[in-house]
């Protein structure tokens, strides 16, 4: 799957996420993925970790009305963000 056709699904299943605009929608995708497992768009003090959002990410994804290729390909977008946001947890 294409990143432009992944980068629509996430702006389906996110509609009010702003995305900046940019000229590779791969880089733009993992941006926003890792944004969301990091909770930026939350308050600082409600934020919550990594792995409670990704918890939530993954539910509405599944619950989503996207197809069952996007939702895959999200799913695994998703997985390698956290497991290279862990790995950067660790390295500090």
């Amino acid at each position: 799957m294409e990143a432009k056709e992944l980068l629509a699904a996430y702006k389906r299943l996110w509609n009010n996420r702003t995305v900046s605009n940019g000229s590779n929608e791969e880089e733009i995708l993992l941006e926003l993925v890792k944004q969301e497992l990091k909770d930026e768009m939350t308050h600082p003090r409600l934020r919550k970790n990594h792995y409670e959002k990704f918890h939530q990410s993954i539910k509405r994804i599944i619950i989503s009305p996207l197809h069952e290729k996007e939702k895959l390909v999200l799913i695994n977008v998703y997985s390698q963000c956290l497991e290279q946001l862990v790995k950067n947890d660790k390295e500090k």
